[in-house]
């Protein structure tokens, strides 16, 4: 029907054709129109009538568009929708790398060189090196970073690989029983080369989600494929976990990944600094990295506050100006939550939290919800899925284009500027 505001707008007949579209196909569309686009796609199903023509059939345009550029020797005989071609395979899931995660840019310091060093064996040798290959840690040390490495290196030899949160693999396996697809659910999964499951600690609990990994984990792990998780703690801590579960993730490699140490955050900030263009003398990013000792994504946080400091309010690169910031970080209030970001952001643009969680996409509420979920991402510790899940069960690759899009905003609008400011002020000051 339409295209606008990076949402497709289709139009159906009846209640059974939007239902199907909107539960079980929305996922491979969105996926196939973010590949054509290059950027995340919206789809919007609306039922509409239908033209027909004089025989009484649909009035479909695209299908018209292509009988008119055959030639009349080259007609098929047969309606072209029934020679449209259909994958074999279900729809791999639509969780997609970060091309920014690369072993390239991860920088490695001694506290990490085993586990990089194994990571990259890995990579390179999938199902022979060690299999399963498990990485436990804090949150905001790179866990994240190096699935994704080293799922894109898999992906550039042609591999089929699936990367997933553990909560999304719980999302579509309840899709799946609702739905009646646990044939296609578990296909899917089992037919993977390699399986890469983030925050696996987030299956612990979930009865059912742990019978469906249990018997997808023995299908890969029997026939070779390998598996690759994370989680916040070592299996053995994950007292809800199952014993069988727990013990087929301590069978194949456990490693640690710890805070970096400080010539580690050096070199990490002066890698930030020339990809962001900004001139930071090796003095200033030692003292940077003194001040922030936690997690690289606090760090991440810090440096991202001293480039618009430097580059946006044109303040002057001083000592003093790194202190300040770091004081405003101590100060960052512990209580800022996904709900506080919502309201403030809500109020502040005179609109309803539904406004910014349902599915309506104006202009106005387009650029609230993209500043909500910003600020969610650079003020409270939720995960991008979960980020997305709040504000009404969209990806985490949408959530990830509305962060970047802010960031680029900020830097040639004033107004939007403005607006991240007083919002942020709000939160820091503990206001409702």
């Amino acid at each position: 029907m339409r295209f606008e505001d990076d949402v497709l707008v289709i139009g159906v007949e009846n209640d059974y054709t939007r239902d199907m579209l909107q539960q079980r196909l929305s996922r491979p569309i969105q996926r196939i129109l973010a590949e054509i686009m290059g950027r995340p796609i919206g789809l919007q199903v609306e039922i509409k009538q239908i033209k027909r023509n004089e025989n009484g059939d649909p009035d479909m345009p695209l299908f018209r568009l292509m009988a008119q550029q055959l030639p009349e020797s080259a007609a098929p005989s047969v309606p072209l929708h029934q020679k449209v071609a259909r994958a074999s395979k279900p729809e791999l899931p639509d969780y997609e790398l970060n091309p920014r995660f690369n072993f390239d840019r991860f920088v490695v310091g001694n506290e990490n060189q085993m586990v990089i060093a194994a990571a990259r064996a890995v990579a390179e040798r999938p199902a022979v090196a060690y299999n399963p290959f498990l990485i436990y840690g804090d949150v905001g040390l790179g866990k994240t970073h190096l699935l994704q490495a080293i799922a894109h290196t898999y992906k550039a030899r042609g591999l089929r690989v699936i990367y997933i949160p553990s909560e999304a693999f719980t999302n579509d396996l309840i899709d799946a029983i609702r739905n009646r697809t646990t044939a296609m659910f578990r296909d899917k999964y089992r037919s993977a080369d390699v399986l890469l499951v983030d925050d696996v600690q987030f299956i612990a609990g979930k009865e059912s989600t742990q019978e469906e990994f249990f018997h997808t984990f023995n299908s890969l792990y029997t026939f070779n494929k390998q598996v690759i998780l994370a989680s916040d703690r070592h299996p053995r801590e994950l007292e809800t976990l199952e014993a069988r579960l727990r013990s087929r993730f301590e069978g194949g490699l456990v490693m640690d990944m710890v805070s970096p140490e400080m010539e580690t955050r050096v070199a990490i900030l002066q890698g930030w600094a020339a990809e962001r263009g900004l001139d930071l003398p090796m003095t200033f990013s030692q003292v940077l990295a003194l001040r922030v000792k936690g997690n690289v994504r606090q760090l991440e946080g810090m440096f991202n506050h001293l480039v618009a400091a430097v580059q946006i309010n044109r303040q002057p690169l001083t000592i003093e100006l790194i202190d300040d910031l770091a004081d405003g970080v101590r100060r960052t209030p512990t209580t800022i939550t996904l709900e506080r970001v919502l309201n403030i952001t809500a109020r502040h643009h005179g609109l309803s939290i539904h406004d910014l969680t349902g599915p309506r996409r104006t202009g106005v509420i387009n650029q609230a919800r993209q500043i909500a979920m910003y600020l969610a991402r650079e003020y409270t510790n939720a995960s991008l899925p979960q980020i997305g899940d709040t504000f009404g069960g969209r990806k985490h690759s949408t959530v990830l284009h509305s962060c970047h899009k802010v960031i680029d905003d900020m830097e040639t609008d004033f107004g939007v500027r403005t607006i991240v400011k007083d919002i942020r002020d709000r939160l820091m000051k503990g206001d409702s």
